[in-house]
């Protein structure tokens, strides 16, 4: 068996041996190119957009000051950046580690009734929860033990937003949105064109110059930092923040973002390594809260625009970059959130939705196959509902229901040996 085999083929054992022999410089040198560079910088220009908008808006919600709000954007991106690196050289596959959205606007709501320190107590608690659910190798008997159909249906209706996001960025916005349309269709369509400029990349280069043209590109004038500084916050801890926070945000990384991630790397012809990357997540929460930060997890979307286009074997090295480019936006922070909040909000809107068509097309096509339609139709209704009871999110909710309404009504599914 090869390396990248073993890499993508991981033994049953509780903790997942990463790849053998380790990876040389050379042979990333040798896999790396423009195609992988391109995805790895849509994956960071999608996670600095709109995720740093909702930790903003979380800010903002509890007053916290820039230096506090810096740091947070500090360590989800330069912690989790150097975790990307390291995992997916280490497994030889793409293993974008970011951080939990869902878990973000949990925060966010928290912090108009607890103090900052409360929450990041909260946060340290949870990292503790994942890291002892992952030890004990349960993560892994779940997420194989959920039908892939019901799961991919999830997928696609949290994806299915970057899809309807691009259409009415079409319609609210035309000057910026069909240069990029044309250009992505154009690149897509002609092959040599496509090898010589990736299409999500042209579409990139399509929208900043359209941007620059309508003269609609004005960063807010900035304190003056450029890099930012780590604040450490003492945590408290308070059985009100640990009730309210601790167990929504241990879901929302095990089996919303966790859940999505190894869903997109499985369809992608990978397999992710479950048990060390819950174990991963929870044990880089860790440093993470002493920043600030709230939980690392497995990322859905980005992992999907890392693995967005390629060969298999070489889209390792997407996250590679994509985990580089984290380090030094987590670096220089305060400059770089100024300039991506100054772009037009149909520029990231249509970026995101290009790149994310090819994954909410295979999020359809596994999850509404021959087997657990209904349960997977009621998995995408509820996703895409985007409803929250519990302070517990609609993917949480999709896929309990998909599995009961599934369990009751298709248990030829269930039963049949083939079914999975």
């Amino acid at each position: 068996m090869t390396a990248v085999d073993e890499a993508t083929h991981p033994d049953t054992d509780l903790f997942e041996r990463p790849s053998r022999p380790w990876i040389r410089p050379s042979e990333v040198l040798r896999d790396f190119g423009p195609k992988y560079a391109s995805n790895g910088l849509i994956g960071l220009i999608f996670s600095c957009t709109g995720p740093v908008a909702v930790i903003l808006a979380a800010g903002a919600a509890g007053g916290l000051s820039q230096a506090e709000l810096a740091s947070w954007i500090f360590g989800v991106f330069v912690l989790n950046g150097i975790l990307t690196i390291a995992m997916s050289l280490a497994y030889r596959q793409p293993l974008g580690f970011f951080w939990t959205i869902p878990g973000t606007i949990l925060v966010g709501g928290a912090l108009t009734h607890l103090s900052w320190a409360e929450v990041v107590g909260a946060f340290f608690v949870t990292a503790a929860l994942i890291t002892v659910l992952g030890v004990t190798g349960l993560v892994r008997r779940v997420m194989e033990a959920l039908p892939m159909p019901i799961v991919m249906a999830m997928v696609a209706g949290v994806f299915l937003s970057f899809g309807t996001n691009l259409v009415k960025a079409l319609g609210s916005d035309f000057a910026i949105a069909v240069p990029m349309i044309v250009v992505f269709l154009l690149l897509s369509a002609v092959g040599a064109l496509g090898r010589w400029m990736p299409p999500i990349l042209g579409a990139l280069f399509a929208g900043a110059i359209a941007v620059a043209f309508s003269g609609r590109f004005e960063p807010e004038p900035g304190s003056g930092n450029v890099l930012a500084a780590p604040v450490f916050t003492a945590p408290v801890f308070t059985w009100s923040a640990i009730v309210e926070l601790v167990l929504p945000l241990a879901i929302t990384v095990i089996v919303v973002q966790n859940g999505q991630g190894v869903a997109v790397l499985r369809s992608a012809g990978h397999n992710p390594p479950i048990n060390i990357s819950t174990i991963m997540c929870g044990l880089w929460s860790f440093p993470a809260a002493c920043v600030g930060a709230v939980s690392t997890c497995l990322t859905g979307p980005t992992n999907a625009l890392l693995t967005a286009s390629g060969e298999r074997s070489r889209q390792y090295t997407a996250a590679l970059a994509c985990g580089g480019l984290a380090i030094v936006f987590g670096l220089f922070a305060p400059l770089f959130v100024r300039w991506m909040i100054a772009a037009p909000a149909s520029f990231v809107a249509v970026l995101g939705g290009l790149a994310m068509l090819k994954a909410l097309q295979g999020a359809f096509v596994a999850g509404f196959g021959r087997r657990y339609t209904m349960g997977a139709l009621i998995a995408f209704i509820v996703t895409a509902s985007d409803v929250m009871f519990f302070n517990i999110g609609a993917a949480f909710w999709g896929i309990v229901g998909g599995v009961a309404v599934s369990w009751l009504l298709e248990r030829q599914d269930w039963t049949d040996p083939h079914a999975a």
